[in-house]
């Protein structure tokens, strides 16, 4: 078995653990309520429960353990087919701390409604949650990308005319009661859903009433005397099937009309990428191997082979949808003058080139795909001599101003700038996801724990302390554990740095659903760079 493989196996397994969202006694305890799990009711509310791309798996993986923990943020987020449209969907587990609102909670269901706002996707809530997270209420409540935007981008997205349906099917209070009832349409089920800005403790406190909670904001009192709710279920599957038939009866939107054909599979198997990508990050590869497993066979029209050869651009089909692909070579390349160039080394002729031909997807209509492992830009004397700034911010100048669909998938390094250049989460993705042999980082570990250890020698020297030759190699083997740490694709994904970690198998299926979901929305600005130094 491959590296490779190895890792994919370690992935399902990470992913196994999740779906088990609170754990056994947990989803047990919610069962007796007659309710379904957050990921029961997503498969029953999709037309096929496999065709699901899930956003944010591993948001929040390994965080606030402290607090015991909150895996996937405490709610399931993704894309999927409602009645034949495609949707997003946010659904709370409420087996994770009652649904509360983590920190990450909020990032993510920010991320769901971005996707959703993006792509003109109607949006679905299935929640069941008991707000925000009191003991981290200052990390997720004021600030301008907390849980208060969250209804901000409610009332947007009414405006644009994106569809928004919200089913009731636990609890929703305080602020949280908003988001249902700035929905479009709003479900509720007896018995377990129910919706207030205060509950019956905080109730009793402030004024002395006491009321119980189908009283105060139950199915009856909102479907029946306030009007607030729309539809009254009689349990979770009379609920879902009641959106699903909602959904169905939504007339039709203009696309994109992104260039589509029948889809040809690659020259290679599938298996083929296992013995592609090799174990040692360090070594080169040849992209153009993987690219002849990527894209639909007989379909890339290279622009500019024999320029720029650390970066290679070229018009594809990918399941049939055309696109621009960027994606860094690996391999040891020779210039025109003889000289060796390194791997993963964006030069100025490379970003020179990819800028050119970012500007043409443009022109053209043809959204790109970025294909990640850079090591950065080329430094030293000959590289600023040569404009190597110059032509990198024409590179990122041309990522930042792109306005057709861009989908980033990072297969290995993405250091520094080079993070940037080829359209990191800074540069606004459409989606964004990682291999499992992926790296995210300003540096690679070596290079950065050796200067942090440089570093703190100087500062222990300072203080007249003495450093011998075994101090130091355990001093670099801390600091390197620290580093490689937050070097793992696990710790972008928990952070949301990118959308998910996926199987190399899968990367076809992905960015052809991430461009399905992309042609969804008809409006594309005008492309126009500003000021770009020749």
């Amino acid at each position: 078995m491959s590296f490779l493989e190895n890792l994919v196996g370690e992935l399902d397994k990470k992913l196994k653990q999740i779906y088990q969202g609170g754990g056994p006694k947990a989803i047990a305890k919610h069962k007796e309520k007659g309710k379904l799990t957050a990921r029961e009711r997503i498969a029953v509310l999709l037309d096929d429960p496999e065709d699901f791309l899930e956003i944010g798996a591993f948001a929040a993986e390994g965080m606030y353990l402290e607090h015991g923990g909150c895996p996937s943020a405490g709610v399931v987020t993704g894309i999927g087919k409602v009645s034949g449209r495609l949707c997003v969907i946010v659904a709370n587990d409420a087996t994770v701390k009652a649904g509360a609102w983590f920190p990450m909670t909020g990032k993510k269901n920010l991320r769901a409604q971005e996707i959703a706002m993006e792509n003109r996707l109607p949006i679905i809530y299935l929640v069941d949650s008991a707000g925000v997270y009191l003991p981290l209420q200052d990390e997720i409540f004021p600030d301008k990308e907390h849980f208060g935007r969250i209804f901000r981008n409610n009332a947007v997205m009414s405006s644009q005319g994106i569809i928004q349906i919200a089913a009731i099917m636990g609890s929703c209070v305080a602020g949280g009661a908003y988001l249902p009832i700035m929905s479009d349409e709003a479900l509720i089920v007896e018995g377990t859903g129910s919706v207030f800005l205060a509950g019956p403790y905080l109730v009793r406190s402030a004024i002395g009433e006491v009321v119980d909670n189908e009283t105060l904001g139950g199915a009856v009192t909102h479907s029946e005397i306030s009007g607030v709710t729309d539809y009254k279920m009689k349990d979770d599957h009379e609920c879902l099937q009641k959106i699903k038939s909602i959904m169905s009866k939504i007339g039709p939107f203009p696309l994109a009309g992104f260039n589509r054909v029948e889809p040809r599979s690659p020259i290679y198997e599938p298996d083929r990428i296992f013995s592609i990508f090799p174990a040692d990050r360090t070594k080169p590869y040849d992209m153009y191997e993987l690219l002849k497993w990527l894209v639909d066979a007989d379909s890339m029209d290279e622009y500019k082979a024999g320029y720029g050869k650390t970066i290679i651009t070229a018009y594809a089909r990918i399941e049939g949808w055309a696109v621009g692909i960027v994606a860094n070579q690996r391999l040891i390349v020779k210039t025109r003058k003889g000289e060796m160039q390194m791997g993963g080394v964006i030069y100025s002729d490379s970003a020179d080139k990819a800028a050119r031909f970012i500007m043409n997807c443009n022109q053209k209509k043809i959204p790109l795909v970025f294909l990640q492992d850079v090591t950065g830009f080329m430094v030293g004397s000959r590289s600023e001599q040569g404009g190597i700034i110059k032509d990198g911010a024409k590179m990122v100048n041309a990522v930042a101003n792109s306005v057709v669909p861009k989908i980033t998938i990072i297969i290995g390094n993405s250091y520094g700038a080079g993070n940037y250049a080829m359209c990191g989460k800074a540069y606004d993705p459409r989606f964004i996801f990682a291999w499992p042999t992926a790296q995210i980082a300003v540096m690679g570990g070596m290079q950065a724990a050796k200067t942090l250890l440089q570093i703190q020698i100087t500062a222990l020297e300072k203080e007249g302390k003495q450093i011998d030759k075994e101090t130091e190699e355990h001093l670099l083997k801390e600091i390197s554990e620290r580093y490689n740490s937050q070097l793992s694709p696990y710790y972008a994904a928990a952070r949301l740095w990118v959308d998910g970690i996926i199987n190399p198998l899968d990367t076809r299926k992905v960015i052809a659903y991430c461009l399905a979901a992309a042609n969804h929305n008809p409006e594309i600005k005008p492309f126009n760079v500003g000021i770009i130094q020749t």
